[in-house]
This record gives C-alpha cells, sequence and structure tokens, in this order.
C-alpha cells in the first residue's frame, strides 16, 4: 500500500506566479510527497503525490485557470488496473 496514492498533475496559467512560493504552501500545507512545480510567472507545471487531489486542485485554481489535469490513483495502476 503506498502512503499517498493519487499522481496529481495539472497546468496552471495565471499572472505572475512564483514557482517559490507555490512549492512553499505545498509544503507547508498539503500532504503529500514528489512535489513538482516548475514554470514561469505565467504557466506553472504541478505534479503530486497526495491522498487529497482535491485540495491542490482547490490550491490550484485560486492561482489562475487550471487545465490539463490528470489525477491516477497509483494503487489500483500497481494492480495492473487503470488508475
Amino acid at each position: 500500500m503506498l502512503e499517498y496514492k493519487f499522481d496529481t498533475q495539472l497546468l496552471i496559467d495565471g499572472k505572475n506566479l512564483d514557482e517559490d512560493a507555490i512549492n512553499d504552501y505545498f509544503t507547508e500545507n498539503l500532504k503529500g510527497d514528489c512535489l513538482l512545480a516548475v514554470g514561469d510567472e505565467d504557466l506553472i507545471k504541478i505534479h503530486f503525490h497526495t491522498n487529497e487531489p482535491w485540495e491542490v486542485l482547490k490550491y490550484c485554481a485560486s492561482l489562475g485557470e487550471i487545465y490539463d489535469i490528470v489525477v491516477e490513483n497509483m494503487e489500483r495502476q500497481e494492480a495492473g488496473l487503470k488508475g
């Protein structure tokens, strides 16, 4: 069993995005691991493993428009099922 079962990925389209501030918010407020938040002030790619993907979506939506959203259940994938 995985500690964090949902692989959550998305793009944030916004203005004056700060990947360091986003990293800090995730680290201080969201439970998970394998954080990747990279990009520039207009577009950030997020990758994060968590048990609460809705919290990731809620926060990221507060920063700008979110799209290319993928939430996959890695436990199902590990069992050979569709995630």
